[in-house]
């Protein structure tokens, strides 16, 4: 597993030919994210979720994404440290991958990184994200249950949940709740989840307070992601976010070969050609981005024309 991660993030040309022969084992795993701003607990969470989930003889995949410096490019990967309960336990397989500048809390290639530990037959596998706030929402498009961490303490606890974070969570944790404002978080998560429209037929989102540290409430909450999960397969929402998900890869993939097919045709010359044209006035944006797909779509042809026998 170790190395077909590996050939993801490297991004190897025998990528294909591994996905092709995954394809008919994936879509088993449980999938959940967990996402919070940093310093709620995350990694100690998902310690305490592996703990217990392995209690119940499940077996788990953990994907953690640390932050790459923008300076460097190198990441620490030091996720993983909080989770060494579990390093001997042939049944819980931890992989920690670095963002290397990829927005929205995961890497370019969780995807597909998603795809071989759900092929290889974990129940579940927990995905947790860089920590970054407000902004991380991706982990929502690629989960089937998303976990959202608050702790007191933090400042506004509202404020690490509102734009984006706040719509996308599935379960809301406030973690080291025997902290003083544990009880305030809680009442300002219900009052903003109560102010949100749902459908009679909707989910609500529970509110559980834990202390990962001492294993507190965790039971509660691998009772709420049960519950989530079959309330998405009675209604439907778990196929349609599965098949967002899939329409996401595909996207994601289709973006990027048609980058690098550029790419090793032209190299940045037309692009760094439009760039002076559109900074000095003479072209604008959206001109010189036709200019470029047209570019794109005319080596395209005469590639196919070419390889076609």
């Amino acid at each position: 597993m170790a190395r077909l991660v590996s050939l993801v993030e490297d991004e190897s040309p025998l990528l294909r030919e591994v996905m092709t022969a995954l394809a008919p084992y994936v879509g088993r795993a449980h999938v959940v994210g967990l996402t919070g701003a940093p310093g709620v607990g995350k990694s100690t969470s998902t310690n305490a979720l592996i703990g217990h989930l392995r209690a119940a003889g499940r077996r788990v995949g953990v994907l953690a994404v640390d932050p790459s410096s923008p300076f460097s490019g190198g990441a620490l990967l030091g996720d993983r440290v909080r989770m060494g309960d579990h390093a001997l336990d042939e049944d819980v397989f931890i992989r920690s991958m670095a963002s290397r500048g990829h927005l929205g809390g995961l890497a370019w290639s969780t995807p597909q990184a998603l795809r071989v530990l759900d092929a290889a037959g974990f129940d579940v596998v927990l995905i947790e994200t860089v920590g970054v706030g407000q902004s991380e929402i991706e982990v929502a498009g690629l989960a089937d249950t998303t976990v959202v961490l608050l702790a007191p303490g933090m400042g506004d606890g509202i404020q690490a949940a509102k734009a984006g974070i706040l719509e996308i969570g599935d379960v809301y944790v406030v973690n080291k709740a025997d902290r003083e404002g544990a009880d305030q978080v809680r009442r300002d998560l219900r009052s903003m989840i109560a102010l949100g429209e749902r459908a009679g037929d909707a989910w609500t989102p529970p509110i559980i307070p834990t202390v990962a540290r001492a294993g507190e409430g965790i039971a509660e909450v691998v009772a709420a992601l049960d519950e989530h999960r079959e309330w998405s397969r009675a209604t439907g929402a778990l196929d349609r976010r599965r098949a967002r998900r899939a329409r996401d890869e595909i996207e994601a993939v289709a973006v990027a070969a048609l980058r690098a097919r550029w790419g090793d045709v032209h190299g940045h010359g037309d692009l760094d050609d439009l760039a002076v044209a559109v900074a000095a006035g003479h072209s604008d944006p959206y001109t010189a981005a036709d200019r470029l797909l047209a570019s794109i779509a005319s080596v395209a042809s005469v590639t196919d024309s070419v390889e076609r026998p």
